[in-house]
């Protein structure tokens, strides 16, 4: 059975007459709500059709043209509506509205509506907006007690300048926390974000990375599918291996902490820093870095990996510093920020003698950088090997400086001194110099017989080819002891010589000839009449067992001097990378 009422009655007479029916209506359904849930009212509305339809399954609500209905607090408006009574459900068509108390509207071409668990379903050009932040959809569910919307078919939230868009996803109006899931993309004026699963809140802004995501903006790009992005403070939490790159640097650690205003990042856990200027990779346990000033800290075994030509230099220290060579006007800023902090204080000057002069560093990737390496230093490549306390090396002069009780391995020849200097020319070795207490030696003769070659004086200048060593000049106060062999390779005897300046020619790695030059003075001992034990020069001294044999001694050095045994199976890769549990381990202990 279907009751029709039209809406040409006079005003007053519809008016009336909806208010006796949405009365009617609102006692037959509170009578029939037995679990005591509301039920959904018709609100008077100009020009409302509605018809009263039975049928097996129950009565239901025919509302057509200005529908206005309302539970609780909930308000919803339609072109056209059907309410199961005995369901109170409500399914609305054309320009559908629901409106919260709180403030927020929901808005479909569609809508099915639960009453008893103040549950929407809508459909098409939908959009929800709590008054500050809108998102759009296909289609959405939306619970109206918990403020909780999900789409599955695309959508897109924009809070004021931020704008994310992905395949699925669910907003809380009432937490104002969204989640986002597969091909996901925020775009912001700062930044902008890709990822197949992230979390957002339109209040905090506050970004929380679930899957792979990459975080794009004006001076970094960083990778990540685990932590936190603090838009508003620029500040980001990694908890897993993550990474961030700009202009001329590359990180990657377990765990990174990164601010992006200060441009200070920390990174703990196998790191691996690459420096494109500089033609350097850094692996270490530990390292801090800012990216506008360029520099960079590491510890916990940190070691750095140089290319030169087609061999590579690596090099081992407790510590490394990288940063941009300083320029003189760096220096005179200081030094001016010093005195205007004195005319300001006054007589308060000794406790503000430190000037924060973090500004005067910053520079773009063309500047030259250098780095220093503190205590236990070890160097590795296929043509040299060294050890010392502390190295340095500048791009300004492509020097690299040895210093503290230096020793160098080029080939079979060792070389010691005060400071050791080696310069490089397009990365590939030049030169060799040592200002002060020089000493080369190299073994003469099978290890057993305790022969040496030797040379000594003030300073020691050697010329590489092939990164191999090929003359080398020694001035002043030069002195000498050296084997001679005959053309069947057999000892002659031994020489000592001294002289002012003497010259040392290598082939095959060994001494082939010395020449001597001004104030020559040389003696020759036939072999049966040399007392090996003695003839030894002063500075004389052979450090075999401390020459490093494999790049993996350099990652796996203790300054204890215990070497960790390498585990079978292991790949060049595991080899060459830092062992951080076995660190922790043995911290630990």
């Amino acid at each position: 059975m279907t009751f029709s009422f039209y809406h040409n009655w006079t005003r007053p007479a519809i008016a009336g007459l909806c208010f006796l029916l949405a009365l009617c209506v609102f006692k037959a359904n509170a009578q029939q709500d037995t679990s005591g849930k509301l039920p959904i009212e018709i609100l008077p509305s100009n020009g409302t059709r509605l018809e009263y339809i039975t049928t097996d399954s129950g009565a239901i609500n025919k509302l057509i043209n200005n529908v206005a209905l309302k539970q609780g607090d909930n308000y919803m408006y339609c072109d056209s509506a059907y309410i199961d009574l005995a369901k109170n459900n409500v399914y609305a068509f054309g320009n559908v509205r629901l409106i919260q108390n709180s403030g927020t509207q929901v808005q479909s071409d569609y809508l099915r509506y639960t009453g008893n668990t103040k549950r929407a379903y809508l459909k098409g050009n939908v959009s929800l907006t709590d008054g500050k932040n809108n998102l759009w959809s296909e289609e959405l569910e939306y619970n109206l007690n918990t403020k909780l919307g999900v789409y599955t078919q695309g959508g897109t939230l924009q809070s004021e300048m931020t704008t994310l868009s992905s395949n699925a996803g669910t907003y809380n109006a009432k937490t104002k926390d969204a989640r986002f899931t597969g091909d996901v993309f925020v775009t912001d004026p700062e930044y902008n974000v890709t990822s197949v699963d992230l979390g957002y809140n339109t209040e905090t802004k506050v970004v929380r990375f679930l899957g792979a995501s990459v975080v794009v903006n004006d001076k970094s790009t960083l990778h990540t599918s685990s932590g936190t992005w603090d838009a508003k403070n620029e500040i980001a939490h990694f908890t897993t291996r993550s990474s961030i790159q700009n202009e001329a640097q590359y990180i990657e650690g377990d765990k990174m902490d990164y601010n992006r205003k200060t441009g200070f990042g920390i990174v703990v856990g196998n790191v691996f820093a690459l420096d494109t200027s500089q033609k350097a990779t850094l692996y270490s346990g530990h390292a801090q870095y800012n990216e506008i000033t360029r520099q960079l800290w590491a510890t916990i075994k940190p070691v750095m990996k140089r290319v030169n030509g087609d061999d590579s230099l690596y090099i081992r220290a407790d510590t490394f510093y990288a940063a941009p060579v300083p320029r003189a006007e760096d220096s005179l800023q200081r030094k001016n920020e010093k005195v205007k902090s004195k005319k300001e204080i006054g007589k308060n000057v000794v406790e503000t003698t430190e000037v924060n002069v973090t500004d005067t560093t910053a520079s773009d990737s063309s500047r030259p950088r250098y780095f220093i390496g503190y205590h236990h230093v070890l160097v590795y490549s296929d043509s040299l090997q060294a050890r010392c306390d502390s190295i340095s090396y500048s791009q300004a002069d492509s020097t690299m400086r040895l210093m503290y009780n230096p020793i160098a391995w080029s080939r079979k020849s060792q070389i010691t001194g005060d400071t050791i200097l080696l310069y490089t020319d397009s990365n590939t070795l030049r030169k060799l110099f040592v200002p002060n207490n020089a000493f080369v030696v190299s073994q003469s003769g099978p290890e057993k017989a305790n022969m040496y070659d030797q040379v000594q004086g003030k300073t020691l200048t050697g010329f590489f080819e092939n990164n191999a060593i090929k003359t080398m000049l020694v001035f002043p106060n030069a002195e000498a002891i050296y084997y001679s062999k005959d053309e069947a390779d057999a000892y002659l005897g031994m020489n000592q010589a001294t002289s002012e300046r003497m010259r040392v020619f290598f082939d095959s790695s060994q001494v082939s000839k010395i020449v001597l030059e001004q104030d020559v003075k040389q003696t020759m001992t036939p072999m049966q009449q040399v007392n090996i034990a003695t003839a030894i020069l002063a500075r004389f001294q052979w450090h075999a067992e401390k020459r490093p044999k494999s790049v993996q001694e350099l990652f796996l050095y203790e300054p204890e001097g215990v070497i960790i045994p390498k585990e079978e199976g292991k790949t060049d890769r595991e080899e060459e990378a830092p062992k951080q549990k076995s660190n922790r381990k043995r911290r630990k202990r």
